[in-house]
């Protein structure tokens, strides 16, 4: 009776566990590995590096919850939530989940988040950007401006 796992595992090895591969060869195999891994990380990182401007239409939109307290205390829940693995308990792009990341996550106390438009933060969170996730599926409209509101906070106070 012909059977077929003795068939093809013993053709198997005596067509690949039987090769020998000279050291030579090996270590080209492993260096043009190397090289491939070492160029795709580099695009990854530089393409990653990149500016990343908010469209007009949203650099331009305004925070309907400025100076509410409780949008305030509502976005600082969902930030809890959604922002401190990544970004931190204050903010400085030193969560947990940090250091795995490429780009690293955003520091919310920098100069330059304090530069940024209420809109283009807004956009930022909407939107999301490799590693960031896109949060305009998970959040409804308010809480993304609820998260922008407590953002707000963490770079005004480290201005101070």
């Amino acid at each position: 009776m012909f059977n077929k796992s003795s068939f093809f595992d013993s053709n198997l090895n005596s067509r690949f566990m039987n090769t020998k591969i000279s050291y030579a060869a090996k270590a080209r195999i492993i260096a043009a590995t190397c090289v491939l891994i070492l160029i795709l990380v580099c695009e990854t990182s530089q393409a990653q590096s990149k500016p990343w401007p908010a469209p007009k239409e949203y650099s331009e939109l305004k925070n309907p919850l400025t100076g509410d307290v409780t949008a305030l205390k509502d976005g600082k829940s969902l930030y809890t939530s959604y922002c401190t693995p990544c970004h931190g308990d204050k903010g400085k792009g030193d969560g947990a989940a940090a250091a795995a990341l490429n780009p690293k996550p955003a520091d919310h106390t920098s100069a330059t988040m304090l530069n940024e438009t209420d809109g283009s933060i807004f956009f930022k969170i909407s939107e999301g950007r490799t590693p960031m996730p896109q949060y305009k599926a998970i959040l409804t409209d308010k809480q993304r401006w609820e998260l922008v509101t407590y953002i707000r906070t963490l770079s005004k106070s480290a201005k101070k």
